[in-house]
C-alpha cells in the first residue's frame, strides 16, 4: 500500500467557489481610507467566480491563490468598478419617483431601487430633490475609487 502524501491546498480557478473573509477599503476617491465592507468580524462570504459577483479585476486577483492563504491587493478604479461616469448622474421626475417608491421620502445618500423595462432591478443613490425632480447617481458606489482588498481564503471548491 502506498504511503499517502500530504494533501496540497486547493487553488482558486476562474470558475471556483471560494469561501473567504474579505475587507474592501477605499484606497482613493471620496471616502478614502474608509471600509466599504468587512466580513472578518462576522460570517465569511462564498463567491462563485465568473458570475459577476465581484468586479472581474477583483476575481482575477484571487486566481492562483490557495486555501488557507491570506493576502492583500490594491486595484486602480479601471480594474475594480471603473471610473465615475457623469452621464449616470440623472434627474428623475418626481412622478416617476413616486411610481417606483410611493410616497417615501429620501435623504441624500439613500440607495433607491428601480424596476428596469426588462424586469430587472437597478439602484441609484439619491443626491437631492428639486421642485419637480430628484437627482440620482447610478454609478456603482465604488466607481472612481482605487480599492484595497484584504483576503483570507478559507475554502476552495
Amino acid at each position: 500500500m502506498a504511503a499517502s502524501s500530504p494533501s496540497t491546498p486547493l487553488v482558486v480557478r476562474e470558475d471556483s467557489y471560494v469561501t473567504l473573509h474579505y475587507r474592501i477599503s477605499l484606497a482613493s476617491g471620496e471616502g478614502a481610507g474608509g471600509v466599504f465592507v468587512d466580513t472578518f468580524t462576522g460570517r465569511p462570504a462564498t463567491l462563485q467566480l465568473g458570475l459577476g459577483q465581484w468586479a472581474p479585476g477583483m476575481e482575477a486577483a484571487l486566481v492562483g491563490h490557495g486555501e488557507g492563504e491570506s493576502f492583500s491587493f490594491t486595484l486602480a478604479p479601471a480594474q475594480a468598478y471603473g471610473d465615475r461616469n457623469p452621464e449616470l448622474i440623472q434627474r428623475v421626475t418626481l412622478a416617476m419617483l413616486r411610481e417606483h417608491a410611493g410616497d417615501e421620502t429620501f435623504e441624500p445618500g439613500d440607495l433607491v431601487e428601480f424596476a428596469a423595462p426588462n424586469g430587472g432591478r437597478y439602484s441609484g443613490v439619491f443626491k437631492e430633490q428639486g421642485d419637480d425632480y430628484a437627482l440620482f447617481d447610478f454609478n456603482h458606489p465604488l466607481a472612481g475609487s482605487a480599492l484595497k482588498v484584504d483576503v483570507s481564503i478559507l475554502g476552495v471548491m
